[in-house]
Parts: C-alpha cells; sequence; structure tokens
C-alpha cells in the first residue's frame, strides 16, 4: 500500500502531465496567426505574444534554432519555475532595401545652406571619401553616429516620400543621389549600399507557463 505523501506526490505529477499534455494539443492546433490571437485572448493567463525574427538582424542562437525548424513545429525551453513553448505559425519572404544617408534639417539650415552641402557630399564622395565618415560629418540625426546606415528595411516602415523616391530608385549599388522632401523640410543626400534580396521572416507564437 503506498504512504500518503508519496500518494498525493504521483497524484500532483499525474495532474502536472496532463495539464502540460493539454497545452501542447492546443499549441499544435493552431495554424495561422488569427487562430495564434485567438488563443492569446482565450488564455490570457499564460503569458504569451506573438513576435517576428527577422534572419538578418536576429542572430542569437534561439533564433537560428527557430529558423532551422518547419512552419508549425513547437520547441520547449524549461527552467525549475516555467516551460516556455516557440510555436512557429508563419514562414516567409520579404523584399529588404538597404542604403545609408545623410540628414538636412529645412528647419535649421537655409535652402543655399542644403544645396551646397549636398553638394559637397557629393563631390567628396566621387573623391573616394567614405560615405559614413561623410555622414558623421554632415548628418543632422543621431543616425550620423552610425554612418548614415539604416539597416535593412522593407515597405511601410519609412517616411513615405523617402520611402518612394528610394524605392522607386532605379540606381544601383554605390550610386549616389539626392531625395528632397521641401513640404516637410527634410533634405538627404542618398547612398545605395546594397541589393534589394529577400529576407526569411518567421511568425512565432510565444507562451509560457508556470511548471
Amino acid at each position: 500500500m503506498l504512504k500518503p505523501l508519496l500518494y498525493t506526490a504521483l497524484i500532483l505529477v499525474t495532474l502536472g502531465s496532463t495539464a502540460q499534455t493539454s497545452l501542447e494539443i492546443q499549441l499544435d492546433s493552431i495554424q495561422d496567426e488569427a487562430q495564434a490571437t485567438k488563443f492569446l485572448d482565450t488564455y490570457k493567463s499564460n503569458k504569451g505574444k506573438v513576435f517576428v525574427f527577422n534572419k538578418e538582424k536576429h542572430k542569437s542562437q534561439l533564433a537560428k534554432e527557430l529558423f532551422d525548424m518547419g512552419k508549425g513545429s513547437n520547441k520547449v525551453i524549461a527552467t525549475d519555475i516555467e516551460r516556455t513553448h516557440y510555436k512557429i505559425i508563419d514562414k516567409y519572404e520579404i523584399l529588404y532595401y538597404r542604403v545609408s544617408y545623410v540628414y538636412l534639417d529645412g528647419n535649421k539650415k537655409t535652402q543655399s545652406e542644403i544645396k551646397d552641402i549636398q553638394s559637397k557630399v557629393i563631390t567628396k564622395y566621387n573623391q573616394g571619401y567614405r560615405f559614413k565618415d561623410l555622414a558623421k560629418m554632415y548628418s543632422m540625426d543621431k543616425n550620423a553616429t552610425r554612418g548614415g546606415d539604416m539597416g535593412w528595411f522593407t515597405h511601410g516602415e519609412m517616411d513615405g516620400e523617402f520611402e518612394n523616391a528610394v524605392l522607386n530608385s532605379a540606381k544601383g549599388v554605390n550610386d549616389i543621389f539626392v531625395v528632397d522632401i521641401p513640404e516637410k523640410n527634410l533634405y538627404y543626400v542618398v547612398l545605395k549600399t546594397h541589393e534589394t534580396k529577400r529576407i526569411e521572416e518567421i511568425k512565432v507564437l510565444q507562451v509560457t507557463e508556470k511548471i
């Protein structure tokens, strides 16, 4: 005959296993973001969220492991107190662009000063100056500290007029050009630094439960 304490422990272990299996079954049934959102609304007691990993921007070990998994797969990371599930609910590729820029503020510079600086930047670049050094020298926003590099961006992430000018440009890599948006007092010298390319992304449902 089982002693009372041992019997109680076995019951708790069994209940814990059943609860875990139940959650895993629910996660296995989720096929898209709409179902994931409904799950999060229904089970608010479980800490959960949906987020996106970008293969160029996210280089952690977890990201690498998730990118190696197929859509619908589930990865579990457990500690002594909680278990976190990562469910891949979508995998796709999106066109991304990359440029660097020198920004000039029309509220602080006259039109004459802006045209003069734009001309200097283009001339010096064509003479062999590194664009990132020119951005640090002339650009008037915080991105100057990064040498004007915007990193990878996709449609809808930038100011509309600037984005349209860059995305619709027929310029090739290392071509330099001017983008003026006078109605907003925004003025740029832009360098196309990379070819447009498709970058893989994964949409992940993360759910954490207490053990």
